[in-house]
């Protein structure tokens, strides 16, 4: 059973910074592309980011573009959402994902974890 961990939710306020971590059970944890996606209340789902396998592409919502960076960490199975200049309407449940290819849909993604919650006063 693949389990996702995220951590690093919380209450910041606007214009500050938090970083989301999400550690993954899986061993072929390098073999996968890792996302994070959020919901918030009464919204879709949105796309946040995604990276690939080995880090080197990465891919980015536009209502984060310039303020958001994904990474990994292979050897930690560890997937980072670093969030700067947060804004409230980034206030969400903020899931990771693991899938075999990209993908911008919550739905199609093979694995995700059970989320943290990232809340940003005004």
């Amino acid at each position: 059973q693949v389990q996702l961990a995220e951590s690093g939710g919380g209450l910041v306020q606007a214009g500050g910074s938090l970083r989301l971590s999400c550690t993954v059970s899986e061993r072929a944890f390098s073999n996968y592309w890792m996302g994070w996606l959020r919901q918030a209340p009464g919204k879709e789902r949105e796309f946040v980011a995604s990276i690939n396998e080995s880090g080197s592409g990465t891919f980015y919502g536009d209502s984060v573009k310039g303020r958001f960076t994904i990474s990994r960490d292979n050897a930690k199975n560890t997937v980072y959402l670093q969030m700067n200049s947060v804004k409230p309407e980034d206030t969400a449940v903020y899931y990771c994902a693991m899938d075999r290819t990209l993908d911008y849909d919550f739905d199609d993604y093979d694995y995700w974890g059970q989320g943290t919650q990232v809340t940003v006063s005004s």
